[in-house]
């Protein structure tokens, strides 16, 4: 190694124009080499060397060796020799069977890292000779009267070596070992694999990831190659991982994320490494889906981020049942998987046989995934690429399987872009569908162990609106095994989640509404939200992350309800509702003001019973539904009661004929508590505004004939009973 440190000086002077990066892998090239040739004078060459005139010392059988080569130069470089290097005469050479003279397979004439490897020679005196790496059937002539020509090979591209014909890799390995030759190989697959991707897929380009804290972390093999990967930093996209590499949803504090991204960013903007791409991705499948808050919020607030992937969403399997979503302004694009794994798996050692791995590229799992999805996003791992190689070797193939046998036109956009155009095809996905996390353990494993499914509800009093819910509300609160949510500041005692804006905010936000459960195993969570009744979108959703909940309505005769509701708006003072009667709004036609065919559609749509309960039961079985007349609410609740326990299977049974007694002068039901005292909670009667007029009473009655009839056969199949309200409906249908 003294000749490697002998020379450092004039490496320096070489090289003080290159990057740190750079200058580093010519170093450890240029020592590399220093100790073959080394070791060869060392231990072969027996004469003492001679400097001469600046020149090249030796004998006149060695300038015979050099001019003979000179005679057969390489295809397209010749050989230099360089003044004042070192040379052994013919004489003094003993056992060694081999010239002192360098092989060097360069890409090109003008390769920038074969250029860097001759200065480094040329600065060490080294004798070279310069050849285009070979295809087929043209390897330089490596033996002279059984000497071989050189005493070491260097490849610029080390794959140039691996994939050499069959006839050319033995004469070569053959030669190697009986001469006693090395080869030195740089790999630079990834970028070679991105430049012959992009003749097939336009703009074609790996997006990296990173985690600062272990750059330089490896052997100093390792670490040379991270020098190498940053001098090419501009020929990829870059995206952060976390800083050490962590779970996201192991913490629970947004500043200590934040602070592990800056580490991550700061190591980033050292190393010139971009940091605009706007996309990003967490370990181990952390934190993306299911979501955690802390995780998206960071994102945004260091990175700027606005695209993410996952395979988790809603599962990782089927795959084809994969989709996106869009959470806290962060587009979540569908991720696939590709058959590789995170650990090295060489070729002939995959699992099953290679010829399972070539399987699944060539028609088979792999190929169908990008064919059946327009958008395809692949993320594999460092040892696929740096190790075992398959990263490389499988998406070559696949590319080429797909143009071989498809006419499909593949191209590469960056993330944002490619959000852009995902969601261009596929409008629909942009809201979630948020599951159970404890339903799939895949999910339950990446979910903070600080939350707990147990904290949602398993009944929902669904409405619809004006029949009656606040009263069942109230009266289940009664219960010392039932729990209902806390208030909204906005919308009271109803959370409003599934059938609007909240939806969105997420399920830790809907969460936050209930208590922490306790040690017994008596806590039974529910809310009440009318409006989910007949929202288009809620029954999907509440079966979606509630699938095992129950599911509780009230049904009220719908030309009374839409006659409460109109009402209820003029006590509001809607000025729509004051301006125009009753009978004006329900026979308004479509040429009529908006507003007025709005409040039109909260009067008369959710008494559309029969519709809105199919869409629930498409969700739900007929099972978890229990349907309660709103009439008998009314006048029986304690009867209602019975029902509604025996439904949800409580053990502890409320007798609520004692609990509950009715004021007929107040018209409101109320609560018996201790010491003879009384809670009123709801009305039962006294309206403060008039009766139906008869035209309307006579519109409406027409108006949900048919929708009346389908919900006593829906009833019928469900097995319950009909409300006394729609049997007197059905009598005078008749």
């Amino acid at each position: 190694m003294l000749g490697c440190v002998s020379r450092l000086r004039r490496l320096v002077r070489l090289v003080h124009h290159l990057p740190l990066q750079t200058s580093l892998l010519l170093l450890f090239l240029f020592c590399t080499v220093s100790v073959f040739v080394s070791a060869y004078f060392l231990y072969g060459v027996k004469r003492e060397l001679e400097p001469s005139g600046g020149g090249v010392a030796g004998s006149e059988g060695a300038s015979a060796i050099y001019d003979d080569l000179r005679a057969s130069p390489s295809r397209l470089l010749p050989v230099r020799a360089v003044s004042g290097g070192l040379a052994g005469g013919e004489g003094g050479r003993g056992g060694v069977r081999t010239n002192p003279l360098v092989l060097v397979f360069v890409e090109s004439q003008y390769s920038q890292l074969g250029q860097e490897i001759v200065a480094i020679l040329e600065s060490g005196r080294f004798h070279y000779r310069t050849e285009i790496s070979p295809g087929k059937g043209d390897m330089p002539t490596l033996t002279d009267k059984e000497r071989g020509r050189f005493t070491l090979v260097i490849y610029e591209n080390i794959l140039k070596y691996v994939n050499l014909d069959a006839w050319n890799r033995e004469l070569l390995d053959k030669y190697c070992v009986e001469y006693g030759v090395g080869i030195i190989g740089f790999f630079k697959a990834l970028l070679e694999t991105q430049r012959a991707l992009r003749n097939n897929v336009p703009n074609f380009t790996f997006n990296l990831g990173f985690s600062g804290k272990f750059f330089h972390a490896g052997s100093d093999e390792e670490d040379l190659g991270d020098d190498l990967l940053l001098s090419y930093v501009n020929e990829f996209w870059w995206f952060p991982h976390m800083w050490s590499h962590m779970q996201p949803h192991l913490f629970h504090n947004q500043s200590v994320l934040a602070e592990q991204m800056l580490l991550n960013k700061r190591f980033a903007m050292e190393h010139g490494i971009p940091t605009n791409m706007g996309y990003a991705v967490a370990p181990h499948h952390s934190g993306v889906y299911p979501v955690h808050l802390q995780l998206y919020d960071a994102w945004k607030k260091v990175w700027g981020i606005r695209v993410t992937s996952t395979e988790e969403y809603p599962h990782l399997k089927p795959a084809r049942f994969r989709r996106g979503f869009t959470h806290s302004g962060i587009s979540v694009l569908p991720r696939q998987t590709c058959g590789l794994f995170t650990h090295t798996i060489f070729y002939k050692e995959y699992p099953g046989g290679p010829n399972e791995l070539d399987k699944l590229i060539n028609g088979g799992e792999l190929f169908l995934t990008v064919l059946l999805n327009p958008i395809s996003i692949f993320m594999t791992h460092l040892s696929n690429y740096g190790n075992d190689r398959l990263g490389l070797y499988t998406f070559k193939s696949l590319v080429a399987f797909v143009q071989t046998w498809t006419n499909l036109r593949l191209q590469t956009l960056p993330p944002v872009q490619l959000a852009h155009r995902y969601y261009n095809l596929f409008p629909n996905e942009k809201d979630p569908l948020w599951q159970d996390p404890c339903e799939d353990k895949r999910h339950k494993d990446i979910w903070s162990k600080e939350k707990t499914c147990d904290r949602f509800p398993k009944l929902l009093v669904i409405g619809p609106q004006k029949t009656g819910s606040t009263a069942l509300y109230l009266f289940l609160g009664m219960h010392p095994d039932l729990t209902s949510n806390y208030p909204n500041k906005e919308t009271f005692e109803e959370i409003q989640f599934f059938n609007g804006h909240n939806y969105h905010r997420g399920i830790d936000w809907y969460m936050e509404y209930f208590p922490l459960p306790s040690n017994t195993s008596s806590d039974y969570y529910f809310e009440k939200s009318a409006s989910y009744f007949d929202s288009e979108v809620a029954a999907e959703r509440a079966a979606t992350l509630l699938p095992k909940a129950k599911i509780i309505t009230i049904l009220i005769n719908p030309a009374d309800r839409a006659y409460s509701w109109y009402q209820h708006q003029r006590a509001h003072d809607d000025p729509v509702a004051l301006k125009y009667s009753f009978h004006d709004v329900i026979t308004a036609t479509h040429d009529s003001p908006v507003k007025l065919r709005v409040l039109q559609n909260r009067c008369l749509v959710p008494g559309w019973y029969a519709i809105h309960m199919e869409r629930w039961l498409n969700h739900y079985h007929s099972s978890q539904v229990l349907v309660l007349d709103g009439q008998q609410l009314k006048t029986e609740p304690a009867s209602v009661m019975d029902r509604i326990q025996k439904f949800l299977g409580l053990v502890n049974t409320v007798n609520y004929h004692n609990i509950l007694a009715f004021d007929p002068k107040k018209g409101f039901w109320c609560q018996l508590l201790e010491g003879g005292k009384t809670k009123c909670l709801g009305k039962s009667k006294g309206r403060k505004y008039p009766d139906m007029d008869p035209e309307s009473q006579s519109f409406l009655r027409e108006h949900y004939r048919d929708h009346n009839i389908e919900l006593s056969k829906l009833l019928y199949r469900m097995g319950q009973p009909l409300p006394s309200w729609l049997r007197e409906q059905l009598i005078h249908t008749r």
